[in-house]
């Protein structure tokens, strides 16, 4: 029969959309019953029989009537009279059903154009029903899809059957994710929303779960179940860590992770844009973990606070930035990996010397002081060695509040400090020794300090009995004047020593003195003995000169 062809106007659509045979001759049924309902003005459709042949594209409607007495037709849908039927067929019977053909003709054009842009919707929402049932069944899954379109905030792509998907900014690894139009892409379906009727699927690549799917690609153990990820914690791009366990004695987790040679987590760093990925495995020792998961900085010790779930970390000085990492990374995943909150501290050997940051309430207000303490700082040095970010996160304060304290105690110290060794320097320039000096020794004998050591308890005792303050003054002028008395000999002391010093230093130059003058006298004489010898030379030439002239002037 003549159907318009309408079924085969949607053949190609339903190929398309991937939609099975049973759901569109459902969808078709249903279409031409709402129109068979608009033309007859009923609403029981069961007199008609639908039959749809979606390969072919052809449709048949089939009236069905019983056949009854002429005047006792009731319902013309249901009944029709005797006369009538025969006029089809003059073997009919009372009592028979009569099959009476309905083309589309018979809707009308415009019920026709109604009826495809029903049956247009009616395949959308069933589209878009089935994409939204078959995505909310993946989620967690990893998809590969080809990018089509770029915009400012998302990304649309379409995967193998053509579905649209979509990848938010904010899910894309920062800066280092470009893609342009048809790159492939693979991210993890990590949320379906169904908004109006409009599925919209969301990927993500910089979700934890995302980097679990690709080790469990990538590791066959884990795909078997002998390794579990116990946690995972990511800075997408930057540093990713993650706990695993073995259940087989026989495999380590770790080096299972990592392949041979790094060929198992080099893929999938790769994948992640050269993300740094730490595997560590996994135990309920805290400690134990917390030292693992600050890897690859060694810890020389820990203290941990479980009631306020932080730990302090002690490293030598040059394990401090490894500890920390790039922009506080490693450290931060550390924290997030093992819960506590970890404090970083260089673990030096003590100084020799130090100002207790107590001794700063003249300069710095005493809440600031407080609020240092509080957080172990306790001395100058201690506040120095911490770095400026660090002392912002722990202790609160505001920025130019830590630059004053800091400029304050870095002047305050160092000046100190110098004071410290110019006293030291010139403790050790007039201290003389006990064996050069004997009165130095005995001056240690003298009762000086024990006097003043029992002017407290002279006060003490003078209130109790109520002698007067006069007796008290005395004694201090009493211990005043000891305590100059042995600061003089002090200085005798010195100045003997300083004196003995000169004479010997006198000694050592009239020796050398004396010496050069030897020295001189020895060279005089030597030039005298020269002198001598040259002279004794002298004659003996002339005297043989004269002895040849004399016998010249005989032989004459």
């Amino acid at each position: 029969m003549h159907s318009l062809n309408l079924v085969e106007s949607f053949s190609e659509f339903k190929e398309f959309k991937n939609i099975d045979r049973p759901t569109m001759m459902r969808v078709l049924e249903e279409v031409f019953r709402t129109m068979i309902k608009k033309k007859f003005n009923t609403k029981d459709t069961e007199n008609f029989d639908i039959i749809v042949n979606t390969d072919k594209g052809d449709l048949e409607i089939w009236h069905k009537r019983t056949i009854v007495p002429d005047g006792e037709v009731l319902d013309d849908l249901a009944e029709v009279a005797y006369s009538q039927a025969i006029k089809q067929e003059p073997d009919f019977e009372l009592g028979e059903d009569l099959y009476e053909a309905i083309t589309l003709k018979t809707f009308g054009r415009r019920a026709v154009l109604a009826a495809r842009q029903t049956l247009i919707s009616k395949i959308l929402e069933l589209e878009k029903d089935e994409l939204y049932q078959k995505y909310s069944q993946r989620v967690g899954e990893i998809v590969t899809a080809e990018v089509y379109q770029i915009w400012k905030k998302e990304l649309l792509l379409l995967d193998d059957e053509g579905n649209e998907l979509i990848l938010p900014r904010r899910e894309t690894i920062s800066h280092k994710d470009r893609f342009k139009k048809g790159d492939t892409v693979r991210a993890l379906v990590k949320d379906v929303v169904n908004k109006n009727n409009n599925p919209r699927i969301i990927l993500s690549r910089t979700d934890k779960d995302f980097l679990a799917k690709l080790m469990e690609l990538e590791v066959p153990e884990i795909f078997d179940g002998l390794i579990t990820i116990k946690k995972i914690e990511r800075e997408p791009g930057e540093r990713a860590k993650v706990a695993v366990e073995s259940y087989d004695d026989r495999v380590d987790p770790v080096g299972a992770c990592v392949g041979m040679k790094g060929s198992r987590i080099s893929g999938i760093s790769r994948e992640l844009r050269n993300e740094n990925i730490d595997i560590i495995n996994f135990t309920n020792n805290t400690s134990l973990l917390i030292q693992r998961s600050l890897t690859p900085a060694r810890i020389s010790s820990m203290e941990i606070d479980d009631d306020r779930m932080r730990v302090a970390v002690y490293l030598k000085p040059d394990q401090v930035s490894l500890a920390i990492g790039r922009g506080g990374h490693n450290i931060n995943l550390a924290s997030r990996l093992t819960g506590y909150k970890i404090d970083v501290y260089r673990d030096i050997e003590e100084q020799d010397f130090d100002i207790e940051l107590a001794e700063f309430d003249d300069v710095i207000e005493p809440w600031i002081v407080e609020r240092l303490q509080n957080i172990g700082c306790d001395t100058a040095l201690s506040v120095l060695e911490l770095s400026f970010e660090e002392l912002e996160r722990r202790s609160d304060l505001e920025e130019e509040t830590i630059r004053d304290v800091r400029r304050i105690l870095r002047e305050e110290f160092e000046e100190a400090r110098k004071e410290e060794e110019a006293a030291g320097k010139a403790k050790i320039a007039v201290k003389p020794s006990a064996d050069d000096n004997p009165v130095a020794s005995s001056t240690k004998e003298e009762p000086a300090a024990p006097t003043a050591a029992a002017a407290p308890a002279a006060e003490k005792d003078g209130a109790t009995d109520g002698t007067d303050t006069e007796e008290t003054t005395a004694e201090v002028t009493e211990e005043t004047a000891a305590e100059a008395g042995t600061e003089a000999v002090k200085t005798e002391d010195a100045e003997e020593a300083s004196s003995a010093e000169e004479s010997t230093d006198a000694e050592k130059t009239a020796e050398s003195s004396e010496q050069e003058v030897a020295e001189g006298a020895a060279s005089e004489e030597a030039e005298k003995t020269e002198t001598e010898e040259v002279a004794t030379e002298e004659s003996v030439e002339n005297t043989e000169d004269e002895e040849k002239s004399n016998s010249e002037d005989k032989e004459a």
